[in-house]
C-alpha cells in the first residue's frame, strides 16, 4: 500500500467529484459530510470512467448505464453492476488529502 497526496483539503468542494491521476491510476475523490472518499474511476459493469458521475447522498451513479455504488463501502446499490467498486482509504494531514492505493 502506498499513500499519495491528492491536494489541499480546501481544493475540494463538498459533493463535487474530482477525478485525479494518482500513481498512473484514475481515482475519484469527493468530500462528503466532512469526510473524504476515494474510489477507482471505473464502473465495474463495463469499465466506463465515472468522471461525469452524479453523487446523490452517499451514492455515485455511473453516467453510462446508471449503476450505483455506495462511496463509503463500494457496495452496489443499483444494477446493472453486481461487483463492488474498489474503495481506497483516505486521510488528511495538515490540510493535505492523501489516498492510499494498493501496490
Amino acid at each position: 500500500m502506498a499513500r499519495h497526496p491528492v491536494g489541499a483539503s480546501q481544493d475540494f468542494e463538498p459533493q463535487r467529484v474530482k477525478v485525479l491521476r494518482v500513481a498512473g491510476e484514475r481515482v475519484g475523490v469527493v468530500l462528503h459530510e466532512g469526510k473524504f472518499y476515494a474510489w477507482e474511476d471505473r464502473c465495474t459493469h463495463d469499465n466506463a470512467p465515472m468522471g461525469e458521475a452524479r453523487l446523490e447522498g452517499c451514492q455515485i451513479e455511473c453516467p453510462r448505464h446508471g449503476a450505483r455504488f455506495d462511496i463509503r463501502s463500494g457496495r452496489v446499490t443499483r444494477a446493472p453492476a453486481f461487483t463492488p467498486l474498489e474503495i481506497y482509504p483516505t486521510d488528511v494531514d495538515q490540510d493535505q488529502v492523501y489516498v492510499t492505493l494498493p501496490d
